[in-house]
């Protein structure tokens, strides 16, 4: 067994107070001696305070010795003599090991005491109010950034590329496109906001007509007929960008043009399709397990690792920077927490459950476990230990056993003397 500084103190008050005791009980044996001596040398003579002294001592040493017996009983065979129930605690120790098991785990892992104590202690405000402190904060976030930067780290990149890719692919997977695309668009038509989408649509189609007119006009040469002449290729050419251009810019200038409305309708159309509309939905998911399929979602997955990687690194080495970020979102966390009452009850409250499923869990274990720790002990060892402990406090038993023996051989001594 390990021996700390504390069993050394506890060792050198033991040995100081049994030696007080033992003081104590040779100073009235030591009595004793000198008055029988006394009574030998006098024969006949008998002053009361001879047999006063004489009394309490003889009766302080009986008193003495029957504590010192039961005090060393406890711990090994007084004087070495194998005497019946004696060494107590070296031939009874596996049987004390499982009652001191069971007296922590039915006495201080109980559930009602447990309970009482958690009750009191209000841990979820104790823990909002440590993590509102700027250093707790910043010591915390270092921990869990640097703790997070080194489990990636210990992960192999194609084991992780592929976990990172198979759980994105299974979430995206999951979701239903349709449906949210359709709230993506019912969002952005509200307040006519689609509209200003349709404005920069216009004005893309009209920078691309501009910057194109020589494609335009090359592709209806292509396509127009051999005998057609080429003047009729060019007036046709000029009527077609004309036309668009001139269609574009009514649209841009007229807030109520009727492709604005046809866009509207088309568009509102095309919402309520993908909320409702099962060949609309099932399109959407077909495109979708395409685009899923495609190798550059793969190639995302890997650079979304890489970026991931990299942003983690840097919080690994002992010079790492503060995690800033981390850092005021545990600070909002606690703050938040701070202000609101039933969040910091259903914290103690979840506390408490958890604390109170392990105790159940557990308890048994740890009765086994005392018991088991105690059945390796050395008996001997063990038997030194536990005396150590309270040997000290036991001493006291010896000292008190003298000096109530010494009194109640003093209170018997008078008695005698006032009844004869």
């Amino acid at each position: 067994m390990l021996v700390t500084n504390d069993d050394t103190e506890k060792a050198r008050q033991y040995a100081i107070m049994r030696g007080r005791a033992t003081l104590l009980l040779a100073g009235f044996a030591v009595l004793f001696v000198v008055t029988a001596v006394w009574a030998h040398f006098h024969p006949g003579v008998s002053p009361f305070w001879i047999g006063l002294l004489r009394a309490t001592s003889e009766a302080a040493m009986v008193g003495g010795v029957a504590d010192w017996f039961a005090v060393t009983a406890l711990f090994r065979h007084p004087m070495g003599i194998p005497i019946p129930h004696t060494a107590i605690v070296a031939q009874r120790k596996d049987r004390i090991g499982r009652s001191l098991g069971n007296f922590v785990g039915n006495n201080f892992l109980a559930r009602d005491v447990i309970a009482r104590q958690l009750a009191g202690m209000r841990l979820g405000e104790r823990a909002a109010r440590w993590l509102s402190e700027p250093e707790h904060q910043e010591r915390l976030a270092r921990a869990l950034a640097g703790g997070v930067a080194r489990a990636a780290e210990s992960i192999p990149d194609d084991e992780l590329r592929d976990s990172v890719h198979v759980a994105l692919v299974g979430q995206l997977r999951k979701a239903h496109v349709a449906p949210l695309l359709g709230d993506l668009l019912r969002l952005a038509t509200t307040d006519d906001r689609h509209q200003e989408m349709l404005d920069r649509l216009v004005k893309l189609v009209s920078r691309i007509v501009h910057d194109n007119k020589d494609l335009i006009r090359h592709r209806i040469a292509e396509e127009s007929p051999w005998w057609v002449p080429g003047a009729v290729d060019d007036k046709l050419y000029q009527k077609i960008v004309a036309g668009i251009e001139h269609t574009l810019a009514e649209v841009t200038a007229d807030d109520e043009h009727p492709l604005r409305e046809q866009f509207d309708h088309a568009l509102r159309d095309f919402v309520e399709k993908l909320h409702n509309s099962p060949e609309t939905m099932a399109r959407a998911e077909a495109i979708k397990e395409r685009l899923l399929a495609h190798p550059a979602v793969s190639e995302l997955s890997g650079a979304l690792l890489g970026t991931a990687r990299a942003a983690l690194g840097r919080y690994a080495g002992p010079d790492a920077p503060s995690p800033e970020p981390l850092r005021r979102a545990l600070g909002a966390v606690a703050e938040r927490a701070l202000g609101n009452e039933s969040l910091l009850r259903e914290v103690d409250e979840s506390v408490e459950r958890l604390v109170l499923g392990v105790v159940d869990q557990y308890r048994p274990e740890v009765a086994a476990l005392i018991a088991r720790t105690v059945e390796g002990w050395d008996a001997t060892e063990a038997s030194r230990k536990i005396e150590v402990q309270i040997g000290r406090d036991l001493q006291f038993i010896r000292i008190n056993g003298t000096l109530v023996g010494a009194l109640v051989g003093l209170l018997l001594y008078l008695v005698t003397v006032l009844v004869g």
